[in-house]
């Protein structure tokens, strides 16, 4: 299908809400993109994507304010807050912000929720396109059950595409690369929204310019993996995702369920990557402005199950703040060449707190990662027949580039507490 071809391999960017929660501003945005164009555009680092509510003048953290009022132009869709994103003032959305970051060489993308603004519903709006309005469309039973702005759109009803084709109409005019779309994949409260999606699919189609469809929250029900392909490019396999280790710990569960999945065009979503300076704005996670609760190892931990198992990487937060450490986790070059072209990440092995996955490189090149979910450092192992590999074997640690002496039988190390070690093996074996 056309949109597997807007995401041959994971798309890899910036959003803001891990930092500022729903009350980012342009200045941030254009802080962020200029950092990335000048420390991460070389690496594979390209899309920058505002998060939630930013047709919300008043908003001040990631907690939202019920019942406000929200920027929406005379066709019922929602417009930038000119306070919060001066450029957009008359009516010009998010074009100029959008220019900014096209001339970085960099791509734009913005987070929406699913349906129509109840704002629109009450004052009975119209919708470009059809002579129906925006009471006609809605599904006002079907409600976000942690966010008032939005009613569902009940896709029977005359008018229904329309309003969705007019909203990805305004969005290929200001230039969006990238939409992340809420209250939709499915959560724990409620099924997966399939008649909106097809909307929304049918929609971007129907537009003229290529966007990266991904899908929020999660966990998305795994038998519907073959809908999801079919029509979005992410979909995400958590809920929100926060520097905790249980819900790091909790991530293996999920990529095992969805393990043989990722492919060209179609990439289950771990969520973003909670690192650096966040909850600036935030109060989600159960913390405040910090930097990552994550201890080192974690960070590898995260970084190297995310990038094994080829999930899209979005960083959460301030990219301006970021030390050294930080930003060597998002500049090691053979960690990316295997999140970018390796294929077949599976769980080798799962026994106490060893956990094993393996992969495969393009040019006959082998990753293994190996974890340690328990609280001391622990010895893992893993042997090469359990890899499917014969002979002897050159092996290159990618975290720390060690080299390491040829491996005959067992690949074996010491691994830090909630700690990952990941080696690449030369192509110097045949497999069985």
């Amino acid at each position: 299908m056309l949109h597997k071809e807007f995401a041959l391999t994971p798309p890899m960017g910036w959003n803001s809400w891990d930092c500022y929660g729903a009350a980012v501003t342009e200045e941030e945005v254009r802080g962020n993109a200029q950092y990335m164009a000048e420390h991460l555009l070389s690496f594979g680092w390209e899309y920058v994507v505002v998060d939630i509510q930013w047709y919300e003048p008043g908003a001040v953290s990631s907690q939202y304010r019920p019942f406000v009022s929200l920027e929406t132009d005379e066709y019922s869709r929602l417009m930038p807050a000119v306070n919060r994103f001066p450029s957009a003032e008359g009516g010009k959305g998010f074009r100029p912000l959008s220019d900014y970051v096209h001339s970085l060489g960099l791509k734009f993308g913005i987070h929406i929720m699913r349906g129509i603004p109840r704002q629109a519903v009450h004052n009975n709006t119209p919708l470009k396109g059809t002579h129906v309005t925006a009471r006609d469309i809605a599904h006002t039973n079907s409600i976000c059950p942690w966010n008032t702005d939005m009613y569902g759109i009940d896709a029977s009803k005359e008018g229904a595409q329309a309003y969705y084709d007019s909203l990805f109409e305004l969005y290929a005019e200001w230039g969006v690369d990238f939409i992340k779309v809420d209250d939709i994949a499915a959560s724990r409260l409620y099924d997966t929204h399939k008649d909106e999606i097809q909307l929304i699919r049918g929609a971007i189609d129907h537009c003229g310019r290529p966007m990266v469809l991904s899908l929020s929250p999660g966990p998305a029900p795994t038998q519907y993996a073959d809908f999801f392909e079919s029509q979005a490019n992410m979909w995400r396999i958590t809920d929100d995702f926060w520097d905790l280790w249980p819900l790091l710990l909790d991530m293996f569960d999920r990529c095992e369920k969805w393990q043989g999945r990722p492919a060209p065009g179609v990439w289950p979503d771990c969520d973003m990557l909670p690192l650096g300076h966040i909850g600036i704005r935030s109060v989600d996670g159960g913390g405040a402005d910090r930097w990552t609760r994550f201890t080192r190892d974690e960070q590898l931990t995260m970084m190297t199950l995310w990038s094994l198992f080829r999930s899209p990487l979005m960083f959460g937060g301030e990219l301006r703040d970021n030390d050294e450490w930080t930003l060597s986790l998002l500049t090691n070059r053979d960690v990316l060449a295997m999140h970018r072209n390796s294929n077949g990440a599976k769980l080798v092995k799962r026994e106490e707190h060893t956990i094993v996955w393996t992969t495969y490189g393009n040019e006959g090149e082998r990753y293994v990662a190996l974890f340690n979910t328990g609280d001391t450092v622990m010895e893992a192992s893993v042997t090469l027949t359990q890899l499917e590999i014969k002979g002897k074997v050159q092996g290159k640690e990618l975290w720390t580039g060690k080299e390491i002496s040829p491996i005959q039988d067992r690949l074996s190390t010491a691994v830090p507490p909630h700690g990952a070690v990941l080696v690449r093996l030369a192509a110097l074996f045949s497999v069985t």
